[in-house]
């Protein structure tokens, strides 16, 4: 499932329209999830009217955070274990998303955060409580899950916030 992501601010343009060695990030993500998962879903807002090269499941919710699109995408995915990419984390390989779907439990997440990770159908009911309850941070909801945290190298979770951001990436090269 790749979160094609929110209104961007700090970055200033939609982050999945950002380009990195010549591909946009949201097309490397759904690239990447290609290249790991059966069946592949991005979720975020259809009145963003970003032009993709995938089609879009509209989160169905006012709300702006990774949750809804979490929920959104366990609702809508046909498989138990659903591997879970944010459009601003461009350094995820197959292997590591890989290694978030073979330890998920309930879920699955890295040192750092609870995305990119790997969610179980089991966790929708929490997860859509605390969206319900206004909760809106996917840490928050993970107290009632059976979680696995799976270490990986901190290169791959490198997150694009900011164009200083992506531009640093760039020129250091992809992982």
């Amino acid at each position: 499932m790749l979160l094609v992501g929110g209104a961007s601010a700090r970055f200033g343009s939609p982050k999945a329209l950002a380009l990195l060695d010549g591909e946009t990030l949201a097309a490397r993500a759904w690239r990447v999830l290609g290249e790991t998962c059966d069946e592949r879903l991005a979720v975020g807002k259809a009145s963003d009217a970003l032009e993709l090269p995938f089609p879009l499941l509209d989160d169905g919710s006012e709300i702006r955070a990774p949750l809804a699109g979490l929920v959104a995408g366990l609702r809508a995915a046909s498989h138990d274990v659903a591997v879970v990419l944010p459009v601003d984390v461009p350094c995820m390989t197959p292997h590591a998303l890989h290694l978030l779907a073979v330890a998920c439990r309930d879920v699955a997440v890295v040192s750092t955060g609870p995305l990119p990770g790997a969610y179980r159908k089991t966790a929708l009911p929490p997860l859509e409580r605390a969206l319900a309850q206004g909760y809106l941070r996917i840490r928050d909801a993970l107290d009632e899950l059976d979680a696995a945290v799976v270490e990986l190298d901190l290169a791959l979770l490198t997150n694009v916030n900011t164009p200083d951001d992506l531009r640093r990436l760039g020129a250091r090269g992809s992982v």
